[in-house]
């Protein structure tokens, strides 16, 4: 029978590799429908009574693609939709987040250098801020549907910047960027099965029953699915996030978080303007390079150690029951012997200058705190130390599984 420490990270890899399939087909399906949409010729008297045409060759085929604003005289038979690699893009991401981020709140959730929070509180901030992302949003669509769409964006952006700020000011850095890019994804998702696919619905009932569609719910339908392109650059770069100190670890996370969603609508500028053969706008990528330098700089502010600062906070109560476990002692020691020559406040190791993913392995405090991580990294893996430089032995490798162990069974 497998550790359930070790159960738990195979569940995560296999709802990760999930997220990442579903999300690469709902990406992909959507920049393709976006630049199919631009790059229509709609120039052309069309017999069909088609707004525009593309003609495109892949694999060794060629393709005749006609869109129509309503629908074509006659509906098809098998007519396809585009809906579930969004839908599964998020339950899966949602999976993702109860295994790592409400699971395992106090490791990766609660920061008590930031805000104390219970888990059940932790928790419910989270869903409630994912609920209030989709209603304040879809509340500036409909106040402003008639308004100028840069209004939208503009008030859209001016609600992420304030909720990068608020999820810094309660959650640990990691979770904050994590949650921005969920809020993010919820509003994408909630675009797709809140208003376009109905909309898409309507449509479709009104030319079976013989009636004329009106024309308000595809230009709705298109404005949301717009918004869901220049998006979703930010929201890769923020699940992203969480693998570089960098970002999640600083002191200006917020504005950096800020900065990425400006260069997510920079680029996909460039290519929409590409797609819709209105010239190729290099100022973007000139722009682009000077909000990543402005990121880059931000980032050097000091580190918000979580580890380097748990001690003073107090343990909770999973750490402290690692901290209680038979084989404790004997883990400090191979930590601190093994490992914080580079997981130190300031590491001591060559070309290492500041502790990997923010993790500092100083203390029997900072120690019991990252207990998982230390037997998933350096217990049942040999990911740690990196090419073993410092020579961990398996016996103390055994060691750290066996504290694990000991842990879950008291």
């Amino acid at each position: 029978m497998y550790d359930w420490l070790v159960l738990g990270e195979w569940a995560e890899i296999a709802a990760r590799w999930l997220h990442v399939i579903t999300a690469i087909a709902w990406i992909g399906s959507s920049f393709y429908f976006i630049a199919l949409d631009l790059g229509l010729h709609r120039d052309r008297n069309l017999a069909s009574g088609a707004d525009g045409e593309e003609w495109q060759v892949h694999g060794g085929g060629f393709y005749h693609i006609q869109k129509y604003l309503v629908a074509p005289a006659a509906m098809p038979d098998h007519l396809v939709w585009f809906k579930w690699e969004s839908y599964m893009t998020w339950l899966s991401g949602f999976l993702m987040m109860v295994l790592v981020y409400y699971l395992g709140a106090e490791l990766f959730l609660i920061d008590p250098t930031v805000l104390e929070l219970q888990t059940w509180q932790a928790v419910a901030i989270s869903l409630a801020s994912l609920a209030f992302g989709w209603l304040a949003y879809d509340q500036i669509c409909k106040r402003f549907v008639h308004a100028n769409q840069t209004v939208v964006m503009v008030a859209l952006f001016l609600v992420l910047v304030g909720m990068a700020y608020f999820y810094t000011s309660v959650f640990s850095g990691r979770a904050a960027m994590l949650h921005l890019g969920a809020f993010t994804a919820t509003i994408m998702t909630a675009n797709v099965f809140m208003i376009i696919i109905p909309n898409q619905k309507i449509v479709v009932a009104d030319l079976k029953a013989g009636r004329k569609p009106d024309p308000k719910y595809g230009k709705i339908a298109k404005q949301r699915s717009t918004h869901n392109n220049y998006l979703t650059l930010p929201v890769l770069f923020l699940m992203l996030s969480n693998h570089y100190p960098l970002v999640f670890a600083t002191q200006y996370n917020w504005i950096i978080a800020s900065l990425v969603f400006l260069m997510g609508v920079t680029i996909r500028h460039w290519f929409n303007t590409r797609h819709a053969r209105k010239g190729s706008p290099h100022w973007t990528w000139g722009l682009t390079v000077v909000l990543f330098l402005v990121i880059a700089w931000l980032s050097t502010a000091p580190l918000r150690l979580v580890s380097a600062e748990t001690e003073a906070a107090g343990l909770g109560p999973e750490a402290a029951r690692y901290a209680q476990a038979a084989g404790f002692e004997d883990v400090v020691s191979i930590v601190q012997g093994r490992c914080s020559m580079c997981h130190a406040a300031e590491p001591g190791w060559e070309g290492v200058h500041w502790p990997p993913k923010g993790v500092v392995l100083e203390t029997e405090a900072q120690i019991a705190h990252e207990a998982r991580r230390i037997a998933l990294q350096a217990g049942y893996s040999h990911a740690m130390p990196p090419g073993n430089l410092s020579y961990m032995e398996p016996e103390e490798r055994q060691a750290i599984i066996a504290w694990v162990r000991a842990a879950a069974e008291g």
